[in-house]
């Protein structure tokens, strides 16, 4: 595996670089197999942090690594569907030791505002994992890696706000 766990300087565990990845490349396929029915039954910090909220309504507890994956302003990767199976793929050429991240606002359409600790130049102050909320430049430069499950559920709100669905 090309990547490791350890002790990061944005918040907590992230995930880090073992080698030099490509851009373009998968980085990991993530496990979506563990569903959760009740959504109450999670403790607050499991729903805030630990939660994937996806098309249909369906929500997934994430495991290691990907759930130790920090938000980033300024993400080197994405998460893309591809054949069925959730992919972490570099956005950009990554160093090796440099930690992955990625902006919890890509495919994100839920309220949580938190306190961002990225420390990138573009940093916006909050995590807002809202696509529709961000300032519309960022849109557009993160319109080319929404998932399509995202474009299917939003495609009124996407065509409304100008973006082209195909």
């Amino acid at each position: 595996m090309k990547i490791t766990v350890k002790k990061s300087n944005i918040e907590g565990l992230g995930v880090f670089a073992e080698e030099d990845i490509k851009k373009g490349e998968i980085i990991l396929s993530m496990d979506d197999s563990h569903v959760v029915a009740d959504v109450n039954s999670l403790t607050t910090y499991q729903q805030d942090y630990e939660c994937d909220w996806l098309a249909d309504g369906k929500v997934i507890l994430m495991q290691a690594p990907e759930k130790h994956i920090n938000h980033s302003c300024d993400p080197n990767t994405y998460v893309k569907t591809i054949d069925g199976i959730r992919k972490v793929v570099a956005m950009r050429n990554i160093k090796q030791g440099e930690e992955l991240t990625y902006d919890y606002a890509i495919n994100g359409y839920y309220d949580c505002d938190t306190p961002c600790h990225c420390e990138s130049k573009t940093c916006r102050g909050t995590i807002s994992p809202n696509f529709f909320k961000l300032p519309r430049d960022r849109q557009l430069d993160y319109f080319p890696y929404l998932d399509e499950w995202f474009k299917e559920k939003f495609k009124v709100e996407l065509e409304n706000g100008g973006f082209s669905i195909k």
